[in-house]
């Protein structure tokens, strides 16, 4: 089994557990089409009904430089039915260009996003009370692999390696994943306060009633982590943010946010030096 087949059996079989007579929704671009296809192997033998939704590079740019108000408006009937009636969504992020969307005209973008927000709401809905498995994976390509400073093979070891596909038996190692994340969920889920504290950070918050998640990767393939929302008017004190994070094309790193009770009093962005 090469590693794009052990990779499309754990997206099926464990992150997904799809079933016989699911209705799997498979989202990404042309350039995965080499993991799509072994999914949709692996969810055929398995029984599903599947429809692939894949987009051509810069598709995004082309439709927000050339789409009328009425365009922008469109609210994709089938969309609305897939998000409504599928079993399973599996999304496998794919970028050509991290960038591509960097000077998409905002007044544009914005009536999109609120025409949109029909199924937006569906979808967390059913993420939410669990109707709806999602998973949310990663593709290796040179554009993900440049944003990472990283040649593309080295990338491509780096997520297969975090996603265990070079273990003999994947499943069983996120397994093991689930088994020990369990045990600081039951010890955080016994806390009250959280107080993250170091030199550019001095936040803290109440979880009184929040639940903590183990995030095993069936939600988010790779994963690893714990996570819970904050008693919203709770939050205070200031967080320092220096990873860089790429959203809708732009690169942003190094922002600080001021925060009292629950709402983001001010921020600060420190410009970096290029030589």
């Amino acid at each position: 089994m090469d590693i794009l087949q052990k990779y499309a059996h754990l997206l099926v079989h464990y992150c997904l557990e799809i079933q016989k007579g699911d209705k799997l929704l498979i989202s990404t671009t042309t350039a995965a089409e080499s993991l799509v296809r072994e999914v949709f192997r692996e969810a055929t033998k398995a029984g599903a009904h599947i429809h692939c939704d894949l987009s051509f590079r810069e598709q995004n740019k082309i439709f927000f430089e050339e789409a009328s108000e009425e365009q922008l408006l469109f609210l994709s009937p089938q969309k609305k039915e897939i998000m409504e009636t599928f079993d399973a969504y599996l999304h496998i992020l794919a970028p050509y260009n991290t960038k591509e969307n960097k000077n998409v005209d905002s007044k544009k973008a914005a009536i999109r996003s609120q025409s949109q927000k029909v199924i937006q709401d569906i979808y967390f809905d059913r993420i939410g009370n669990r109707s709806l498995k999602r998973t949310l994976c990663q593709f290796p390509t040179s554009a993900a692999a440049q944003e990472a400073e990283m040649s593309l093979e080295d990338y491509e070891k780096f997520v297969y390696g975090a996603c265990h596909l070079y273990d003999d038996d994947p499943i069983s190692a996120w397994m093991e994943v689930r088994k020990n994340q369990q045990k600081i969920v039951d010890y955080l889920n016994s806390a009250q306060t959280i107080i993250y504290k170091n030199a550019k950070t001095d936040i803290q918050f109440s979880v009184v009633d929040r639940t903590w998640i183990n995030s095993d990767g069936r939600n988010n393939m790779p994963s690893g982590e714990v996570y819970t929302s904050p008693v919203e008017d709770s939050v205070n004190g200031f967080i320092h943010f220096d990873l860089p994070t790429v959203y809708n094309g732009h690169q942003v790193r190094g922002v600080t946010l001021h925060v009292k009770d629950g709402f983001i009093e001010s921020w600060l962005q420190k410009k970096e030096k290029h030589f």
